[in-house]
């Protein structure tokens, strides 16, 4: 997929929709300083090249009893395409992992998890992680505050 150039305009109908997708047409024109029907083709592209992938409501998680997380980095025993492949279709399927990357370094995988408690988190493991083939080593780590949560690329002005 090639790279759709972005203009301040664009710029700045993102910036409008990360801080409140449920803007209405209208109101994005009128803060992105344009016409409701030229805003809304913007709107249409910016989903077609993928640059907007989709809308979701952002929801706390201590208000829905997952207040922990847990950064865990995994290792496996071999670095082959396969092995790769069928950790990553097996971690996908598992609702508690809200982030996964293939990384570089000492780790192979770094999750971020959620769960109720130290409890819920034990029985993921066992049920899972420690049953996938290939796994090699699991480090995991608690996060005691989070500092910073953003959702918003900084999109403006960044080259």
């Amino acid at each position: 997929m090639s790279k759709m150039v972005l203009d301040e305009i664009d710029e700045r109908i993102l910036a409008e929709l990360q801080s409140n997708a449920r803007l209405s047409n209208v109101d994005l024109a009128d803060r992105a300083g344009l016409s409701p029907s030229p805003c809304l083709r913007r709107v249409r592209a910016l989903e077609e090249a993928g640059v907007i992938r989709g809308y979701a409501a952002l929801v706390d998680q201590e208000s829905v009893g997952l207040p922990v997380s847990v950064f865990v980095m995994v290792s496996l025993e071999r670095q082959v395409e396969k092995a790769l492949e069928i950790f990553e279709e097996r971690i996908r399927a598992l609702p508690e992992v809200m982030e996964c990357y293939l990384m570089t370094g000492d780790s192979d995988y770094l999750l971020r998890i959620v769960t109720s408690d130290l409890q819920a988190y034990e029985q993921f493991l066992m049920r899972h992680l420690t049953k996938f083939p290939g796994v090699n080593g699991i480090k995991s780590s608690f996060a005691l505050k989070q500092v910073v949560y953003r959702t918003e690329l900084p999109v403006s002005g960044m080259e």
